[in-house]
């Protein structure tokens, strides 16, 4: 086997240079020399073989918000468990140096991967049933609440003017 093919952590099999991901086992490649090997056992490859390269397309959208930075860590490990990856992003307004690590974080991940990961959170209760269908907004609620309030008082000065 030549010292600079690639081949993959899981089946073994060797592919040409030009490939990133296995055609059986759809991981990432590395090299086949021993170096290949250490950078198996390095931390940014243990995580780059679980990311699933269907769930990796796309522009980042927030799929859920964390009240500090364990939470969010919490939910990308959930999430990478499934093969979808994740960031985190500070919400705006929290980017004080002497917190870095307190405040909230939106969990971002690609849209290929944001209805996976949708449905991880469901399973885990981390999200309500209610964010997962389609919810009016809340601007949408307050019109109905004032359409109804007018009807009603409509309802009730016609009565007063009728029965006097």
């Amino acid at each position: 086997m030549n010292e600079d093919a690639l081949v993959c952590p899981s089946c073994g099999e060797a592919h040409p240079l030009d490939e990133r991901f296995c055609r059986d086992c759809a991981l990432p490649l590395v090299y086949a020399s021993s170096d290949g090997a250490e950078l198996a056992r390095d931390a940014a490859a243990r995580y780059a073989r679980k990311i699933k390269p269907q769930y990796a397309e796309g522009a980042l959208v927030r799929v859920v918000g964390a009240t500090n930075q364990t939470e969010a860590e919490f939910i990308q490990g959930m999430l990478l468990e499934e093969g979808v990856p994740s960031t985190l992003r500070r919400m705006r307004g929290f980017d004080v140096p002497d917190m870095l690590a307190a405040g909230p974080r939106d969990v971002m991940v690609p849209i290929s991967g944001h209805a996976v990961a949708r449905e991880v959170l469901l399973q885990a209760d981390l999200i309500g049933a209610e964010t997962v269908r389609d919810a009016p907004p809340p601007g949408q609620v307050v019109k109905f609440l004032l359409v109804a309030l007018v009807v009603v008082a409509l309802i009730a000065w016609v009565g007063t003017a009728l029965l006097a």
